[in-house]
């Protein structure tokens, strides 16, 4: 079987014929190269309005990158054609299986697109001896199709989230679709603040804004502040990550002060090494975590009291009516204020400012999945670790865009990966 043969079947284009395929030896690698040449009767197509126009005349003989075969870099030849457009002008043609000036085609795009949702840019670039310039422009391809064509209908529900994405306080802002039959990315914008999220309800569209029942976001109040502007109709719940995670921030400041205090005063260091002994979910503990923390329980340090005040604090989020959680939250926040540690005093006080907000957590917890937002953050800090981060905000985006948003891929005649 000839290797045209195959190339009619997976990858035909209509006005085309495969001419003539031979190997060669190009700077001591095996190369197969692939002529291409117009069909006799075949008009080129206009790159501008993309009507068929009659010729002008040929230009030099242009290299794409096809997908290699056997690991032998496969090129297709091709001289392209002017035409003369009444409309454009003299102007070069379009060809099926390349895009503008890209010397890749179209399905070694997508083929190194696909292999770098699995790896990370730069070991696609070494596993197919190619650049790391190439497979970003791969990927930057196919996720800008799939921006084009991606559907923004029947969007209910939205998670909004910030990550530190550099070294300092740099950020991005991230808008999730968490409705339960899609969970995407959906926005992606530079650091955090209220003219950040404008600019994402203001791309959103205010029919879409007011079609919002759910917006789930933490307590930044530049968010808080633009969701209550922006999407009025929606509820605005918290999410239980970002009130856990303040009030392990909490206790881990009070047991560093402690340790301190208690080093300076001559006393054993009974809080040394028990950081993650608070920290952790009590199911979580190994068994020397949980020997450990039984012993530091019977001492009485503000350390212990604060971790028993989270504990407690769990007990809110089993309730089922909403009413009597928020009488256990006014009890808890009042037993919090008179127990003397500032740090959980201004828990206590956080929660009371949103007091609102959280109950709305009880509303939606059946209908829409409220931890998704911090799963989806997850896949963000993997996508970054793998790629050892990004300089630019635009490679960045488009790699979030390219694993989370689920975006539809360009069509292809045959699937390679």
């Amino acid at each position: 079987m000839q290797l045209k043969t195959i190339l009619n079947r997976v990858q035909k284009h209509r006005s085309f014929v495969y001419e003539d395929a031979r190997l060669v030896e190009q700077d001591g690698e095996l190369v197969i190269e692939v002529d291409i040449r117009p069909r006799t009767n075949g008009k080129a197509i206009c790159s501008g309005c993309e009507q068929p126009r009659p010729g002008y005349d040929r230009l030099e003989v242009r290299r794409f990158e096809f997908v290699p075969l056997w690991g032998i870099a496969v090129f297709f030849l091709y001289a392209m054609r002017r035409v003369d457009c009444p409309q454009c002008g003299v102007v070069v043609e379009t060809v099926p299986w390349a895009v503008g000036k890209s010397h890749l085609t179209k399905a070694y795009s997508h083929f190194l697109a696909r292999w770098a949702k699995r790896m990370s840019w730069k070991d696609v670039a070494t596993a197919f001896h190619t650049s790391w310039e190439n497979v970003y422009r791969s990927v930057a391809w196919v996720v800008h199709w799939g921006l084009e064509h991606r559907s923004l209908d029947g969007i209910t529900a939205i998670g909004v989230d910030e990550i530190q994405w550099h070294r300092g306080h740099k950020y991005l802002t991230l808008v999730y679709q968490i409705d339960n039959g899609c969970k995407r990315l959906l926005w992606v914008g530079k650091e955090r603040t209220e003219e950040t999220l404008r600019g994402f309800f203001n791309w959103f569209g205010e029919t879409r804004s007011a079609a919002l029942r759910f917006v789930c976001s933490d307590m930044w109040k530049p968010y808080l502040k633009v969701i209550a502007e922006k999407a009025k109709k929606a509820l605005n719940v918290l999410d239980r990550y970002h009130i856990a995670a303040k009030m392990n921030k909490a206790i881990d400041k009070v047991r560093a002060a402690e340790a301190k205090r208690l080093a300076s005063d001559g006393y054993d260091p009974v809080l040394r090494r028990m950081r993650w002994c608070l920290l952790k979910r009590p199911a979580n503990l190994t068994e020397n975590q949980e020997t450990k923390l039984a012993d530091l329980l019977s001492y009485n340090l503000k350390t212990v009291r604060a971790y028993l005040l989270k504990e407690e604090f769990q007990f809110f989020w089993t309730y089922v009516r909403a009413g009597w959680a928020m009488k256990f939250l006014d009890k808890w926040c009042t037993k919090t204020t008179r127990s003397r540690i500032e740090p959980m005093k201004d828990i206590a006080r956080s929660l009371r400012e949103h007091r609102e907000l959280i109950k709305n957590w009880f509303k939606a917890r059946e209908v829409i999945s409220l931890g998704v937002v911090e799963g989806l953050n997850n896949k963000v800090k993997v996508t970054t670790r793998r790629s050892y981060g990004f300089r630019t905000f635009k490679c960045a985006e488009i790699a979030l865009y390219h694993v989370l948003g689920e975006l539809p891929e360009p069509p292809m005649a045959h699937e390679f990966c």
